[in-house]
């Protein structure tokens, strides 16, 4: 086994040509997104020992993080945010701030000495014979083996009437806020009452009347930040119940999967709380009546700010392969995508389990990804 891959790491060894304008680059595994599951895929290829390059589209390793809004912090204490091999550098019980998981991110790879090429965002996938081959701008990649390894989250989506809004309102989606200071004087309307909705309209209650609409998805109905909550709920809620009862092999975890449109409880902000803060709860939006969001029962909201806490698209529109369902989602078994001899996602919406898109569940699914491109490796016919 070992004299095999060490035969393919020689043929496959990563090179670069320029030809027709083109820069070529062949590897045996082709790794799309520089995140942290990209790295999560990084570290364990790099146990493995092929040729590899990981592809991420930001400027820095973690920028996926520095772009978010300026006081996110995790919902997950440190001792859950470290990836395989390398601890969260905090105590225990900090919730770390996303700048903090940005850089942490940037020495994991530095520490691993991950192959990341930054800066690189891939525009189109396709397969010919057995071979992958990507392309992005002027550069081309050419592997045995793909790993999508990005998060469901890419594309920013507000409903169609947005457009319809008076153009004095000013209008952003939690991908694109980042501070009070982008708010112009008056009240605030967040649509959507997840997880980022409850945090944006904690934080725009302190400086606006706020208003948070949408189907309340419920709460998780603990403190997270007591000290109890954190030696006994919170190991059994990532470790047992996200991890392990709500996976893909449980009729539990199909059911909740089944589910896509049912976001997950909210984990830090409860209802009580964020009325206490004086948020006002309200019906969904459905519309626009003379500029102004119009409510399920007709009513209008005379708001001077929008905040569009409604999701987002896959963004995987660039992989020309036939592997998509009629409702636009990626088909795979855990990540593995039937039917392609060597493509493979990593960080999807419930991949596996609740956890897949978890700092701390990512690493389960980088690990069976490479698992499985080993037996292939040793196994080409397979």
């Amino acid at each position: 086994m070992s004299g095999m891959i060490h035969g393919l790491i020689e043929e496959g060894e990563a090179f670069s040509r320029l030809h027709e304008g083109v820069s070529k680059t062949r590897v045996d595994v082709l790794v799309i997104g520089g995140g942290q599951a990209g790295l999560s895929v990084g570290y364990h290829l790099k146990q493995l020992g092929v040729s590899f390059v990981i592809l991420d589209a930001h400027h820095r390793i973690g920028d996926a993080w520095r772009t978010r809004w300026d006081s996110l912090r995790l919902f997950t204490p440190a001792r859950y945010d470290g990836l395989d091999g390398l601890p969260f550098p905090a105590p225990s019980n900090h919730f770390p701030t996303k700048d903090e998981m940005a850089d942490y991110l940037q020495q994991y790879a530095a520490h691993f000495q991950l192959p990341v090429r930054s800066g690189v965002k891939v525009t189109r996938l396709w397969r010919d014979g057995e071979r992958y081959f990507a392309e992005a701008g002027p550069l081309q990649f050419e592997a045995g083996h793909v790993v999508v390894a990005m998060s469901s989250y890419q594309g920013a989506k507000v409903p169609a009437f947005a457009r319809d809004l008076a153009p004095d309102i000013v209008q952003l989606h939690s991908a694109d806020y980042k501070s009070l200071a982008q708010l112009q004087p008056g009240p605030v309307l967040v649509v959507g009452t997840a997880n980022s909705g409850a945090e944006l309209a904690a934080e725009t209650a302190t400086a606006h009347p706020t208003w948070i609409a949408g189907r309340d998805v419920g709460e998780i109905p603990f403190p997270i930040g007591s000290v109890w909550v954190q030696r006994i709920v919170l190991p059994i809620l990532f470790r047992v119940v996200f991890h392990r009862i709500l996976t893909v092999n449980t009729p539990m975890g199909r059911k909740a999967r089944g589910n896509r449109q049912s976001a997950l409880n909210r984990i830090r902000q409860r209802r009580a709380d964020l009325s206490r803060a004086g948020v006002q709860w309200t019906e969904r939006i459905i519309g626009v009546t003379n500029g102004l969001p119009r409510l399920a029962d007709g009513r209008t909201l005379d708001v001077r700010n929008v905040i569009w806490c409604t999701g987002y698209d896959l963004g995987l529109s660039w992989i020309d392969l036939p592997i998509f369902e009629p409702d636009g989602e990626p088909r795979h078994a855990s990540g593995l995508v039937e039917n392609e001899p060597g493509l493979y996602f990593v960080g999807q919406h419930f991949q596996h389990a609740v956890s897949s898109t978890m700092i701390h569940g990512v690493g389960r699914d980088a690990a069976r990804m490479v698992g499985l491109i080993k037996e292939r490796v040793a196994s080409p016919s397979r």
